[in-house]
């Protein structure tokens, strides 16, 4: 059941990382904070006078019950860093959002991801690059991370989706609609096929100037690497690398022509060792840790065998080590070692050293 103080601050979307640790450290939660809202409050926050009055009038109009109704009826769900179930790869991020509006699977949020970030002028070349990177990325048991605006995002939602990945796109709005119309559709074939739309913001935000910054740190922030495919000199793409770096996460940009100026912001990331040159998706990944072969996930492994099968539901493209093994499929170390060496004279797995093994 939601909480009702959770619900409101929400609503009244004024709190970020610094304001709800000053509350809590003033008030010892947000529930207690509830009660005190008033306009010294807020000041002391550090509200704007015009965030002020807006705030104290949205609090006039806040009921808990018809919001969580609201909530329900569309099948979005509230959560907050108080939340056993909020993403952990965002705590690990300093100005994490104190609430996350989710629609879709949310056990997609828990693996490994790659934000992929362009322009909304997608030309044919970048449209190119997206079919070529995203089909690796998801075979590799990674989903992918975007902003379902025009162009690049819409292209990764896509190609995800037809390649049977898991993608993720975050807004910057409520979750009531979906911005830009013409990508509603996208938006529930997402959630069909297993996605998540993600929104920081109560369901009636609209799409503002600094709503999108907010949303790009949740796209570099979910991500584990960033992806640029294609942006010019000023494009907001960048800024999401950016966020992504000062995160300490992984940059790749893909290379244009020379003289493109749509890729003039992924020359000047390479030029300035801000990114890493994505030459291909085997590159890429290599790089942060998947080991391809040629086969890659594309192999189907069939077996009756019930150790060989549960092993072969823990083992992805990323490296895992023997002790992981023996926790995560629930065998022993003796049946382990034997599973393992019959699965590799089989061709299914792939000792790559220092105890890691992969899928083959």
């Amino acid at each position: 059941m939601l909480k009702e103080h959770a619900l409101l601050w929400s609503w009244l979307n004024i709190l970020n990382k610094k304001r709800y640790n000053a509350l809590c450290e003033v008030y010892g939660n947000l529930d207690a904070a509830s009660d005190q809202i008033d306009s010294e409050m807020l000041k002391g926050l550090g509200c704007r006078p015009d965030t002020i009055i807006k705030t104290l009038n949205r609090l006039e109009e806040f009921d808990a019950k018809n919001y969580a109704k609201e909530l329900s009826r569309r099948n979005i769900h509230l959560y907050s860093i108080e939340d056993d179930d909020y993403p952990q790869i965002l705590l690990s991020t300093e100005d994490h959002p104190v609430f996350l509006y989710i629609k879709g699977a949310l056990e997609v949020l828990s693996q490994p991801l790659i934000s992929i970030v362009g322009t909304r002028k997608m030309s044919s070349y970048g449209h190119r690059v997206v079919e070529s990177f995203v089909p690796p990325i998801i075979r590799s048991s990674f989903g992918t991370v975007s902003g379902l605006a025009m162009g690049i995002d819409t292209s990764v939602a896509t190609q995800t989706i037809e390649s049977g990945g898991k993608t993720i796109a975050v807004l910057a709005h409520g979750l009531s609609k979906v911005f830009p119309r013409v990508n509603a559709n996208l938006a529930n074939n997402i959630i069909s096929s297993g996605g998540v739309i993600v929104s920081e913001f109560p369901l009636d935000q609209t799409p503002d100037k600094y709503t999108f910054p907010a949303r790009n740190r949740i796209i570099a922030g979910l991500g584990l690497a960033t992806l640029v495919i294609e942006a010019g000199k000023k494009s907001r793409a960048l800024l999401t690398a950016d966020i992504a770096l000062g995160y300490g996460r992984e940059v790749f940009a893909v290379p244009g022509q020379l003289f493109d100026p749509g890729f003039a912001g992924c020359h000047r990331f390479i030029a300035e060792e801000k990114a890493r040159l994505a030459q291909s998706p085997e590159s890429m990944l290599k790089y942060i840790g998947v080991h391809m072969t040629e086969s890659n996930s594309k192999s189907k492994f069939s077996t009756i065998n019930p150790n060989e099968s549960s092993l072969w539901n823990v083992l992805t493209t990323m490296p895992k080590r023997t002790g992981d093994l023996i926790d995560q499929s629930g065998l022993d170390t003796g049946t382990l070692t034997a599973t393992l060496t019959i699965m590799e004279l089989q061709g299914a797995v792939q000792n790559i050293g220092n105890g890691q093994w992969i899928r083959a």
